[in-house]
């Protein structure tokens, strides 16, 4: 960032201080909410900031290493909840029912076929990613398509003028996916990066275990940021990781859901830096290493609700907060407007 842009940068968070300090409140008593405010104000340039039509993209797609018996679930479970997203019945809907939060179902790589339903962008890389265990998850052409794909949704909902966006996944084996990202970028033991996800038995755990200690050999050649999602990533990771860049470069808020949205987020920051700065972290999740990725992110979530369901729900009820702090920041009195008598 050059000199200018940095001074610019600092002058917009000073005016944005100093609205939020001069409200009818004691400085800081606001909490996060004033946290949010700052950081929203600052993502998108202005010390008025306003929520617009947002949006969250849930991206579905299989999983390969589901063979080494990593999953409590079958695979075609995925296929039967991107059917139960398109008929408004999972937790996804209800939540962004509730909030007026639009949502848009991407079939990036389920295993099977779906039929083009109303409702379904249905684009798919493949019909499920490899087994990483054996074999790259995908190639870089089929990353870069995944990616690029996550890219388009993003700008398509920027140009229907939706400046907050969230993500959402459906796949059955993805937390194994989202663990052996974690192990990679952050040399990590699998064992501190694995979790039961839906609800695999110690054995299932286990299994987990090794499919990254396996991983981790067979791809130990592979050091770059994106050679590594296309190796032991997910179809719909990387259509996130590469929705998640768009929204950075559109100047969008982007809303991080659990552990698997927060692998992708890794996997961003891995690739560009700089989209942390427009990320705003909804939830910890119970996904055991979920709180250690945020940790190694150096970022607060804003809730902890126990949530390890995926679907960005943690993005559709944490969006009521982001609303808050900007009503507070927009309609609460001053105490010069107010005529109370400021602190000494």
């Amino acid at each position: 960032m050059c000199e200018v842009e940095q001074v610019s940068v600092e002058n917009l968070r000073l005016r944005l201080q100093k609205r939020i300090d001069s409200k009818t409140k004691p400085p800081g008593s606001l909490g996060i909410l004033e946290d949010l405010a700052l950081k929203m104000g600052l993502i998108l340039k202005t010390d008025r900031p306003k929520i617009s039509n947002p949006q969250i993209l849930v991206f579905a797609a299989d999983h390969g290493v589901t063979e080494e018996g990593t999953s409590a679930f079958p695979s075609e479970v995925t296929a039967q909840m991107v059917l139960n997203f398109l008929s408004g019945g999972a937790a996804i809907n209800v939540f962004c029912e509730q909030n007026g939060i639009g949502l848009g179902v991407v079939n990036i790589g389920v295993k099977g076929s779906l039929e083009s339903i109303n409702g379904l962008v249905n684009q798919p890389v493949g019909y499920g990613t490899s087994n990483f265990c054996r074999e790259s998850a995908m190639s870089i052409q089929q990353l870069d398509q995944a990616m690029n794909l996550g890219a388009s949704l993003v700008s398509e909902r920027y140009d229907q003028n939706c400046n907050v966006i969230g993500f959402g996944e459906m796949g059955i084996g993805n937390t194994t996916s989202a663990a052996a990202l974690m192990s990679f970028y952050l040399d990590l033991e699998p064992q501190d990066c694995v979790g039961r996800g839906t609800g695999i038995d110690d054995g299932g755990l286990k299994r987990k275990e090794m499919a990254l200690e396996r991983a981790r050999e067979l791809h130990i050649n592979k050091t770059q940021p994106k050679e590594i999602l296309a190796a032991v990533g997910g179809f719909e990771i990387a259509g996130i990781v590469g929705a998640m860049l768009k929204a950075k470069d559109l100047g969008m808020i982007i809303l991080v859901d659990g552990f698997i949205a927060s692998a992708a987020a890794l996997a961003a920051f891995m690739i560009e830096p700089s989209s942390k700065d427009n990320m705003i972290f909804c939830h910890v999740s119970a996904e055991k290493a979920h709180c250690l990725l945020l940790d190694k992110l150096d970022v607060k979530p804003i809730l902890d609700l126990k949530l390890r369901l995926g679907e960005g729900t943690g993005v559709a009820v944490a969006l009521p907060l982001l609303k808050s702090a900007i009503l507070f920041l927009e309609n609460m009195a001053s105490f010069e407007s107010a005529g109370v008598s400021d602190a000494l």
